[in-house]
């Protein structure tokens, strides 16, 4: 079939296979031509087939050699329905891992079931036998909790205030003022419950109680904290709330794993085009701002980038981890000079819809949001037959 991109809001409804496995090469030559990294053996990513996670399992392979268990919730084509971005990117994956003779397994399912731990760690204790680093990249709207059966679904709101700012249509340039009504306590607590740290906590603690974690692991999870103009809507809004649940979190598994000489981080990383990212208002325009200014003095990182530098930088650099006073990696310190948000920041007073074009990357923006599905990816002939369905190597 003819695989066309097909939008919904934030959401494009198809994928397109060979998009998706060109993206994913890329970011596999990228990481072979930097030099390799002394790091983990075996690796679990939890949510490892798009974005932030699937750059974390990519580095993991090609950088480190690593073998890799990733977890994720993707759906296989189905009649004249494509399968998600996610399943042709770990396709994909498994592929090019087996050609390079390293062991790799993927699991699809709910990674806040139960089940889905005790399969892992199953997987894990036949092929590997322990991992030594958990990455934790999970963005789902909602949860069920494996315990109480309760659904708890996330909001993106800001708290105490209604809160006013631009936000951009990405698809048509048209700058507007998006109203946003603060949130009810029972949406925050939910979105804390869906975005927080307890499903991250309860990953570690099963498979130290499985025995599937090796003294001395690492575990990481990430997190956004971004300039003033987001705050209202990110870091001081529910999300915020969720991440300082996130960070808590990791303050508490440090001390766990410490008795092993094992470390527990967050690392707030860079503000990226992803589907997630593209539902909140506000931020696409700031991204788009952003990417302008980065990219003019040649700090742009995309995921692949992020996650390559905070492996070999921060990670396993031969010595300590470096954080900031909270304890926190910081990889998004480029996107945070002050000079860059400086500029954003003019940038952003000044922007409508008559020079949303000429003062930020929008169309950069758009290109990238398309990519995650494969779509406006160089080298791919969008108007000739492909088979949408293809099969995961490893799929357990």
């Amino acid at each position: 079939m003819i695989i066309k991109p097909k939008t919904r809001g934030f959401i494009c409804t198809t994928a397109h296979p060979e998009g998706c496995a060109r993206q994913v090469q890329r970011q596999i030559n990228y990481v072979k031509g930097q030099p390799s990294i002394d790091g983990p053996r075996n690796v679990l990513v939890v949510g490892a087939s798009t974005g932030y996670g699937l750059a974390s399992r990519i580095v993991s392979a090609f950088s480190a050699g690593a073998n890799t268990v990733g977890v994720y919730f993707d759906k296989g084509a189905e009649g004249s329905r494509t399968a998600t971005a996610g399943w042709y990117n770990s396709a994909a994956f498994e592929s090019a891992a087996a050609e390079a003779g390293l062991k790799s397994y993927s699991i699809v399912g709910d990674a806040f079931s139960d089940e889905i731990k005790d399969k892992t760690i199953e997987l894990i204790r036949e092929e590997l036998g322990k991992v030594d680093l958990v990455v934790y990249s999970v963005a789902s709207p909602r949860r069920t909790h494996p315990k109480t059966g309760e659904t708890f679904s996330s909001v993106i709101k800001p708290l105490g205030d209604v809160y006013t700012n631009k936000t951009v249509n990405f698809h048509n340039g048209d700058v507007t003022e998006a109203t946003i009504e603060p949130a009810t306590e029972d949406e925050l607590r939910q979105t804390i419950a869906v975005m927080g740290g307890e499903d991250w906590q309860m990953w570690i603690d099963a498979l130290q109680a499985a025995g599937v974690l090796a003294e001395g692991a690492t575990t990481v999870a990430y997190s956004y904290i971004g300039p003033s103009i987001t705050h209202a809507v990110y870091r001081d809004g529910t999300i915020g709330a969720a991440k300082n649940d996130l960070e808590a979190t990791a303050h508490r598994l440090h001390e766990q794993l410490g008795a092993s000489g094992g470390r527990a981080f967050v690392s707030v990383n860079k503000a990226l085009v992803t589907q997630s990212s593209s539902a909140i208002p506000v931020v696409p325009l700031y991204i788009s701002a952003l990417y302008k200014v980065m990219k003019e003095r040649g700090l742009h990182e995309g995921c692949i980038e992020q996650m390559y530098r905070l492996f070999s930088d921060r990670l396993y650099n031969g010595g300590t981890t470096p954080v900031d006073e909270k304890g926190l990696i910081r990889v998004d310190d480029w996107e945070m000079k002050p000079e860059i948000q400086e500029e954003v920041a003019k940038l952003w007073a000044a922007l409508t819809t008559e020079n949303v074009y000429e003062l930020s990357d929008l169309e950069g923006y758009r290109k990238e949001f398309f990519g995650l599905f494969g779509f406006e990816t160089d080298g791919i002939d969008y108007e000739a037959e492909a088979n949408p369905d293809v099969a995961i190597p490893n799929l357990r």
